[in-house]
Formats: C-alpha cells, sequence, structure tokens
C-alpha cells in the first residue's frame, strides 16, 4: 500500500474521482482519496484495507467496488454516503490518497504489484488538482476524528489507548456490526 500526502485543489470532484478510477485501471490499482483531517495514521488505512480485502475474499463485502469497501471499513460505517464525508471535497484539501494494488495470489508477485504502485502513485502526482506533496498525517485533528468516530471524553479518560487505536477499534467494530 502506498499514501500519498498532498494537498489538493479540486475543481471539479466528478471529474477528479474519474481520473484517479481511469490511473487505478490502467495500473490495476485500487485508489482512494480521503480527506486527512478523517485519517488517524497510516495503520488506520492500513487495517481498512486489511479488513475490506477479507470481507471481499469471504463475500462478506458491502459495496461491489474495493475501493468504496475499503472507504467503508476506514469510516466504520456500512452507509456509503456516510462514509464519503471521509471523502475529499471540491476546493482546497489536505488529502491522503491510498493506492493500493490488491492482495496477492500466486499469478501476481509483490515485485509486480508495487511496480503497478509506483506507477500509478506516479501518475496521481501528475494530476492537475494535486498540489503540494507534504506530511498530512502528521498532525491528527482529534476533535474531528472524536466526532465522526462517536469517541468520547470519557472513553478516552478511561484507556491509555492512543487516539489512533480507538478509530482502528471503530474500523474493526464495522466486521462485528455486519
Amino acid at each position: 500500500m502506498r499514501v500519498l500526502e498532498c494537498r489538493l485543489a479540486v475543481d471539479d470532484l466528478d471529474s477528479f474521482v474519474a481520473d484517479l478510477g481511469t490511473i487505478g485501471e490502467r495500473h490495476g490499482v485500487t485508489i482512494q482519496a480521503f480527506d486527512a483531517h478523517y485519517v488517524a495514521d497510516r495503520d488506520h488505512l492500513e487495517r481498512a484495507v486489511e479488513l475490506a480485502d477479507r470481507a471481499i475474499e469471504r463475500g462478506e463485502n458491502i459495496a461491489r467496488d474495493r475501493a468504496v469497501e475499503i472507504l467503508l471499513y476506514a469510516a466504520g460505517r456500512r452507509q456509503i454516503d456516510r462514509a464519503l464525508e471521509m471523502g475529499v471535497g471540491e476546493g482546497e484539501n489536505r488529502a491522503v490518497i491510498l493506492i493500493d494494488a490488491g492482495p496477492s495470489d500466486d499469478a501476481d508477485g509483490d515485485t509486480d504489484r508495487e511496480t503497478r504502485a509506483a506507477a500509478a502513485c506516479e501518475q496521481v502526482r501528475g494530476l492537475d488538482a494535486i498540489g503540494s506533496q507534504e506530511p498530512t498525517l502528521e498532525r491528527t485533528d482529534a476533535e474531528t476524528l472524536c466526532a465522526f468516530f462517536d469517541i468520547t471524553e470519557a472513553e478516552r479518560a478511561a484507556t491509555d489507548a492512543s487516539l489512533s487505536a480507538l478509530v482502528r477499534e471503530r474500523v474493526a467494530l464495522l466486521e462485528v456490526e455486519k
């Protein structure tokens, strides 16, 4: 899995999403863009990918599209419209763009998967909407994460777990709530 941390300037969201889809199809990868305010850290996205792939493998997926399934897990929600709040919007965005070649199988070695993901990442970097490439996951927006994932002050006070761990717990709970 690769993540591209950047600032976006999206003039036309539908066109931007279509461009990501075209690049993903061309390279045989899944691409999903997230508003960085809603992402706890890289581990959050890795867990969402892992659980989405497991659901797809078992035939228990909610969405038909892998990118949408990853979005649902990252959001910890079953409703696509509510999960879409995590996505980027038109205008300026601090973003994290996930690029993943999918689970490895016998016919597709790790080297090929990495090559495809790298090529797709390079092409995404060239999109007009991509502004500066800069760390967007270093600053956690605790207020937004707590509100979005329904993490209360009482819950945070009752544990020594990090906010990222609590968010990953919400991601994992989607599996239980099915």
